[in-house]
């Protein structure tokens, strides 16, 4: 009998991450063996309870983030920064291909202190490996508050497979991720 059907509670712990848009984030994370919830949304703006529309003009603060679940002993916080740092572009500064704007930056908002050492370890650590030809440039910032995006906005590529964005766009990253981690993603 699984911990679940027990009613055994399995930690959990929370992560923030802005990767561009979060149509993108979202779809490659909600894969990954460990994380229980993925949910589009913004942060790090001025503005309270944010509309897509006032995030798109750039003038909010805020940006394109997904808020992630995650079950630590299944996929630590190293290891989903890894994957989350090595599935967009750290090293554009307020964009993501044809995204442009600070709500489209690279950015991890930090819950905790442990976060931020982890954090600065694997920028630390891909930077090393020279994974790029340009610095990382992803922002480090602290939590603050999280406003989830309008429902239509959620799950967008699972409910939108045939759109001209997800074809061209989310679907290769996607396609790449389920490549590159095929051993970390959840079973079908």
């Amino acid at each position: 009998m699984s911990e679940a059907a027990r009613g055994i509670a399995r930690p959990s712990e929370t992560a923030t991450l802005g990767g561009g848009c979060f149509w993108c984030t979202e779809a490659i994370l909600s894969g990954l063996s460990g994380v229980s919830t993925v949910t589009s949304g913004y942060a790090g703006g001025t503005v309270p309870r944010p509309t897509y529309e006032q995030v798109c003009t750039g003038r909010t603060g805020h940006a394109e983030v997904v808020q992630v679940t995650f079950d630590p002993s299944v996929v630590s916080y190293h290891d989903l920064l890894t994957i989350f740092l090595t599935t967009h572009d750290p090293t554009s500064l307020n964009r993501q291909g044809d995204d442009v704007g600070t709500q489209y930056r690279s950015v991890i908002f930090l819950h905790s202190a442990a976060q931020r050492a982890t954090a600065e370890q694997v920028i630390g650590e891909l930077e090393e490996a020279k994974l790029w030809r340009r610095k990382i440039v992803t922002e480090l910032a602290s939590f603050t508050e999280f406003y989830p995006a309008e429902e239509y906005h959620r799950d967008y590529f699972r409910r939108n497979p045939g759109s001209g964005y997800c074809r061209v766009v989310i679907a290769p990253k996607v396609a790449k991720f389920r490549k590159q981690f095929a051993a970390r993603l959840k079973p079908v």
